[in-house]
């Protein structure tokens, strides 16, 4: 039986999976790598590694992260269908801990025209699926999809066959963000009030932004019973988004007065796990966004700011170290050493090779002789390019000549498969005439899609972080870049975006001959 009756809420993190369904969000195996162990090092629960039926490149992730996680639980989802679960056993098969998450559409509308299946067929595939879950593993998952439209009397039946059939957790999703707090509630209630078997599984909550409220709903499942929380890192997810980790976390702690519930999490670890999402799929967290905005602990208006003078308390609900943010100080300049450089690194989250920490070193000291103050994010944006040793592509050089007076011209070199390629472009514009170049040497058909530009930290002399997002064939990914120079920085965006797009375009081929 499962203990449903303990204050302790599982934190389930889904970055990995419902996060990358964003638009461009695509990790590759070295971040999701990269990821999972920070997850794991900040004390997440269960980790949704990704979906092994959808590609050989989900597969191979998750099969890998269950080679190298060992404290946090390794999850693979699998639909319905028993290869789905099959697939996704083989790549949990390293795991020390695995879970298997199995789920099928509930609701009248996704019944008729997704499944276009009779009620008493999902019913019967329900607990076909989680049977077949059950001979490769005790930790089964099982969800409704669209949770939250589905009839109560189906609903509470669905459940029930589910824990019968060897489920040990129910999560219950808000998949198209649809429910208020209060509804949300009453749902995980009723199902504890109504399904006579529910203590012999974990009630899980599974809840979208699309109505702003995952957060609020979330919270609501757990007062009402629920001891698991699905939620990613910095709200990540197709649409709007999924409930926020960190605020999920972050109000369990802070409001432990009304909400006597606690986590495993190291909140300590929060900040480190945003920049690395960030960093690693090009989504920038909003400056106004809760516990990990940029804006969270600033205060601007005179009487603020005399108020935490006095006493911090009077206007902030939490500390900036209780989620690992510390007050960004000069730690490093251009007479800091490699030993020093290296500290700073590990200290940061970062562990190199000796090849990336010599490029980053290389670069920090370009970057200490141009700018008069290096802050931890300096760094972190700089030793982000460095990360990506197995790239096709690579910068070399960039000479541009802009201005209001035109052409617009950009000298370009690029490192593509170990040679060296050089060439000249013009364009409307610097960027146009950057973008243009990698064009010429790197013949492509890709939309861009987005080009951002922020500054890293303030200051004329800050470094440019810019995002670049490229589409190709439906499949759209983010590219990231930072350079005191915008422009330099433009093209480490916009090369790193086209890596990313050709190692798509090998898995999809890859995934055409296997098919």
């Amino acid at each position: 039986m499962t203990d449903t009756n303990t204050n302790r809420v599982l934190i389930f993190d889904t970055t990995m999976r419902d996060g990358e369904q964003s638009p461009g969000a695509s990790m590759n195996l070295e971040e999701k790598l990269r990821l999972a162990e920070v997850l794991e090092e900040m004390g997440v629960d269960v980790i949704e590694a990704g979906f092994p039926i959808a590609s050989n490149g989900d597969f191979e992730a998750v099969n890998e992260i269950a080679k190298v996680v060992k404290g946090s639980v390794v999850c693979g989802l699998a639909r319905a269908a028993l290869k789905d679960i099959d697939r996704a056993a083989e790549a949990l098969k390293p795991a020390e801990r695995m879970r298997i998450h199995t789920f099928l559409s509930t609701s009248p509308l996704h019944m008729k025209y997704k499944l276009q299946m009779e009620p008493e067929a999902v019913h019967d595939a329900v607990v076909d699926s989680v049977t077949h879950a059950r001979t490769f593993t005790d930790d089964v998952e099982w969800s409704p999809e669209d949770g939250t439209r589905t009839e109560h009397d189906f609903l509470c039946r669905c459940v029930e066959s589910a824990i019968k059939a060897g489920a040990t957790t129910i999560n219950i999703p808000d998949t198209v963000g649809y429910a208020i707090p209060e509804e949300f509630g009453a749902l995980i209630r009723m199902l504890f009030d109504r399904v006579p078997n529910i203590d012999k599984a974990r009630i899980s909550t599974h809840c979208h932004n699309d109505l702003g409220l995952a957060v609020a709903n979330s919270l609501a499942g757990v007062a009402n019973g629920a001891r698991q929380v699905e939620c990613t890192i910095n709200g990540l997810g197709e649409r709007a988004g999924n409930a926020a980790l960190e605020e999920i976390v972050m109000a369990l702690r802070t409001r432990n007065d009304l909400m006597p519930y606690g986590t495993g999490i190291d909140t300590e670890n929060i900040t480190k796990a945003s920049r690395l999402v960030a960093n690693i799929t090009g989504f920038t967290v909003q400056p106004n966004k809760a516990i990990v905005g940029a804006n969270a602990f600033a205060h601007e208006a005179g009487i603020h700011q005399d108020g935490v003078l006095k006493h911090a308390g009077t206007y902030e609900i939490m500390t900036p170290e209780s989620v690992g943010l510390n007050k960004s100080n000069l730690v490093m300049g251009k007479h800091s050493g490699r030993h020093a450089f290296r500290e700073k690194l590990r200290e940061l989250g970062f562990e190199l090779g000796d090849n990336a920490l010599n490029d980053a070193f290389r670069r920090f000291k370009d970057l200490a002789d141009k700018k008069k103050d290096v802050f931890d994010e300096d760094i972190v944006a700089l030793v982000d390019d460095e990360l990506r040793a197995d790239d096709r592509i690579k910068f070399v050089s960039l000479y541009v000549v802009a201005g209001s007076k035109g052409p617009q011209t950009a000298e370009l070199e690029l490192d593509i498969d170990g040679e060296v390629h050089a060439t000249k472009s013009t364009g409307d514009g610097p960027v146009d005439a950057t973008f243009n170049a990698i064009k010429e040497l790197v013949p492509h058909e890709a939309k861009l899609q987005l080009y951002q530009v922020h500054a890293v930290t303030e200051g004329t002399d800050a470094q440019a972080e810019v995002t670049v997002r490229l589409e190709e064939s439906g499949k759209t990914v983010n590219g990231q870049g930072a350079d005191t120079d915008t422009l330099v920085a433009s093209a480490r965006a916009y090369v790193n975006a086209l890596n990313k797009l050709m190692v798509k375009r090998e898995k999809t081929a890859l995934e055409a001959l296997s098919a």
